[in-house]
C-alpha cells in the first residue's frame, strides 16, 4: 500500500507550481507585504465568484467570526445561537466579546443545525443565529431566514469548511454559501476548500454599511489612517497570501470537482455496507466534500487498527462544544444535546483532498472494512 495522505497539500501545489511562484515572487518583487495590491483584487474576485456585493479580507477565519460580532453591533449578553456539534471558533468569538453561546441540536445524518429546533433556543436576548455549513454541505436556509425574519434576527453564516457550496431555495432560486447571511465569514486555513499557505479569512456581505463597518474594525477601526472611529482589531490578509489564493481561486472549481468526485466514490465503496453510515447529501445542496465523514460504532478502536494499517483518519469532533471545560460556565449538562453527544462518538473523517487517488480510496475502505471486521 502506498503512502494515504489525509491531505496532500504538496500535490496540489505542485499543479499550479508555476503560477504560484510567479505571484510570490512578484509580492517580494515589490515588497508591498501589508495591504499590497493582491488583497484588493482578491477580495473583489471572490465577491464576483460568490455573487456578493462586498468581501473584507481579513488574517483568518476566527477573526472574521469576531469582526462580524462588532459589525452588527453585538453587545455584552447578547445571545448568540450556534450548533453545539461544531469547530470551536463561532463560540469562542462570542465569548471573548462577551456575548453568550446559546448552543442548539443538530441534525443527525447531515450534522448541520436542526432548523427545526432553533425556536426554542430563542430568548428575548437572542440576537443572532451563526449557521454553520459543516463539512462542505449547505444547513437548510429557507427555514433558518424565515425563523430570523419572523423575530428580528441577524443571520451569520460560517462558511470556513464549505466555500463552493451553494442552495437551492424552495421557489428554485439559487444562491452560493456565505451570501444568504447579514454577514457571513470564510476561512482560507491550508486544508479548506481555498486554502492559502498559512492563515487567511475573509467578511461577505451584501449590506455597505456592514462591509464598511468590517473594514474599518480589521484595521484598528480606521475609517482613515490614524482616524480612529470605533474600537476595532489588527486583522489583515497579508499580500503574500492574497496572492497565493487569487492563483487558487481560479482553481477552486476544479477542486470542488476533485473532491466531490472523491465522496462520490466513497459512498459506491460504502453503499452495501450497513454498519458504516456515510454522509447524507440533501438535495437542496452540492456537498463540495471540504471532510467526508462517516459514523460507526466503536469508531476509536478502528481508528487505531486503522492507523496500525498505515491509513490515516481524523475526528471531527470528540466532545461537542456544550461539554467543553471551556464553557462550563454556561450550565449544560450532559444528555443536553444527545445527538450531538452521539455524533462525537461516531464520526470519523476519511482521507480526503484534491490529488486522492481512486486506488488510495479502495485501500482506506479495504482497510476500514478489515477493521470492523476485527472488532
Amino acid at each position: 500500500m502506498n503512502s494515504i495522505k489525509m491531505v496532500d497539500l504538496h500535490g496540489q501545489y505542485l499543479k499550479v507550481k508555476v503560477e504560484i511562484d510567479q505571484a510570490i515572487q512578484e509580492v517580494i518583487t515589490t515588497s508591498a507585504f501589508i495591504n499590497g495590491k493582491p488583497v484588493e483584487a482578491f477580495g473583489t474576485e471572490l465577491a464576483v465568484y460568490l455573487g456578493a456585493k462586498y468581501v473584507v479580507p481579513c488574517a483568518n477565519g476566527t477573526d472574521a467570526l469576531q469582526i462580524a460580532y462588532l459589525s452588527l453591533g453585538l453587545e455584552s449578553g447578547d445571545e448568540v445561537i450556534m450548533p453545539a456539534f461544531n469547530y470551536v471558533a463561532s463560540a469562542e468569538a462570542a465569548a471573548l466579546l462577551g456575548l453568550k453561546p446559546v448552543f442548539a441540536e443538530v441534525w443527525e445524518d447531515t450534522f448541520n443545525i436542526n432548523e427545526n429546533l432553533i425556536e426554542e433556543r430563542i430568548t428575548p436576548a437572542t440576537k443572532a443565529i451563526v449557521v454553520v455549513h459543516l463539512f462542505g454541505q449547505s444547513a437548510n436556509m429557507q427555514p433558518i431566514l424565515d425563523i430570523s425574519h419572523r423575530y428580528g434576527l441577524k443571520v451569520i453564516e460560517d462558511n470556513a469548511q464549505s466555500l463552493g457550496s451553494d442552495y437551492t431555495f424552495p421557489d428554485g432560486s439559487r444562491k452560493m454559501t456565505g451570501t444568504m447571511g447579514d454577514i457571513n465569514i470564510h476561512s482560507f486555513f491550508p486544508t479548506k476548500n481555498l486554502g492559502c499557505f498559512g492563515d487567511g479569512g475573509a467578511i461577505s456581505t451584501n449590506d455597505m454599511e456592514l462591509a464598511q463597518r468590517a473594514k474599518m474594525i480589521s484595521r484598528h477601526g480606521q475609517g482613515q489612517k490614524y482616524a480612529y472611529e470605533m474600537i476595532g482589531c489588527n486583522s489583515r490578509l497579508d499580500t503574500l497570501q492574497a496572492a497565493i489564493l487569487r492563483v487558487k481561486l481560479r482553481n477552486l472549481d476544479n477542486y470542488v470537482q476533485s473532491r466531490q468526485e472523491a465522496g462520490e466514490y466513497y459512498d459506491q465503496l460504502l453503499k452495501d455496507l450497513p454498519y458504516i453510515t456515510g454522509p447524507a447529501k440533501l438535495s437542496s445542496t452540492n456537498h463540495t466534500y471540504n471532510q467526508y465523514v462517516i459514523r460507526i460504532n466503536d469508531r476509536d478502536r478502528v481508528k487505531e487498527m486503522m492507523h496500525n494499517s498505515g491509513v490515516p483518519s481524523m475526528i471531527y469532533y470528540p466532545s461537542p462544544l456544550h461539554l467543553q471545560k471551556a464553557y462550563n460556565y454556561l450550565g449544560y449538562r450532559p444528555g443536553d444535546f444527545p445527538i450531538a453527544e452521539k455524533l462525537c462518538g461516531e464520526v470519523l473523517a476519511l482521507p480526503m483532498h484534491t490529488e486522492l487517488l481512486r486506488q488510495e480510496q479502495d485501500d482506506v475502505i479495504n482497510s476500514l472494512i478489515k477493521s470492523i471486521n476485527l472488532l
